[in-house]
């Protein structure tokens, strides 16, 4: 399997070319149908500003950033260490496989460098307040994520609240409420999950508490739970599903309807 950012591999074409003291922002797309991916710029730091294309309310400063199947992240980096760098995938056997770019310094000269940054675990909550939602949700709903090993076939099946898509007349909105979703992962998969045309404020993972973090696609840690909240302003079938391709395709999906 080759990887790749922007269509190119790691070594293929022009280098991503800086000057010391410049900063860069880069926006990072996950576009994979079916892998989570952490990445890093080998030698520095990143500045988390924005996600899914909404602002953080408390940007952080990190040796690299984790993106689920389908997310998007917006970072600055202080270009303050010359050299000639890899921004890649933490891992080697990816970066190997081409998942990665060179960044060169004006006037250096020497073969691209990696360095491993600290192997820290994703925190999303880090990112938001504390207690600082605008509105409370009006209403809760609970969604369970199972896993049916070879129950399709050759492959898995996903299950919400218990059934495979399309949970006919189950999931019903009613517009200009507030709802809570409660994500109840109960897989040894870490699931990109998103919902259409809506945006979620984060309010805790795995019992953390956080808020004002504004997202479209939220990675619930295997065996993990995330809370998100929304307002349901967007009448219409509203489809809901793990990011992950083949997940989605074997029921890892539902439909909500607005009444």
């Amino acid at each position: 399997m080759t990887y790749s950012i922007n269509d190119k591999a790691l070594g293929s074409g022009d280098p991503i070319r800086v000057r010391e003291g410049q900063r860069l922002l880069l926006h990072f797309l996950n576009a994979s149908a079916i892998e989570n991916r952490r990445i890093a710029l080998a030698g520095h730091k990143m500045k988390v500003i924005a996600m899914d294309g909404n602002p953080v309310p408390n940007p952080q400063l990190l040796d690299s950033i984790f993106l689920g199947a389908g997310e998007r992240i917006d970072v600055e980096i202080e270009m303050n260490n010359p050299g000639i760098w890899i921004l890649g995938s933490t891992e080697k056997m990816l970066r190997d496989s081409g998942l990665g770019a060179v960044v060169e310094y004006a006037g250096q000269h020497q073969q691209p460098k990696w360095i491993d940054p600290p192997r820290v675990p994703w925190d999303y909550t880090i990112f938001g307040g504390v207690n600082t939602a605008s509105t409370e949700p009006q209403q809760t709903i609970e969604l369970v994520f199972e896993k049916m090993p070879g129950g399709a076939g050759k492959f898995n099946l996903w299950l919400v609240n218990g059934k495979p898509y399309p949970h006919q007349g189950e999931l019903t909105l009613q517009k200009g409420v507030r709802y809570r979703l409660v994500m109840r992962n109960r897989t040894d998969d870490a699931h990109p999950m998103h919902m259409h045309r809506h945006l979620w404020e984060l309010r805790s993972v795995n019992e953390k508490k956080t808020s004002g973090l504004i997202k479209d696609t939220v990675v619930v840690p295997y065996f993990g739970r995330a809370v998100v909240d929304f307002t349901a302003d967007q009448p219409g079938l509203t489809l809901f599903h793990c990011h992950i391709q083949q997940h989605m395709d074997y029921g890892f999906k539902a439909l909500f309807r607005y009444s």
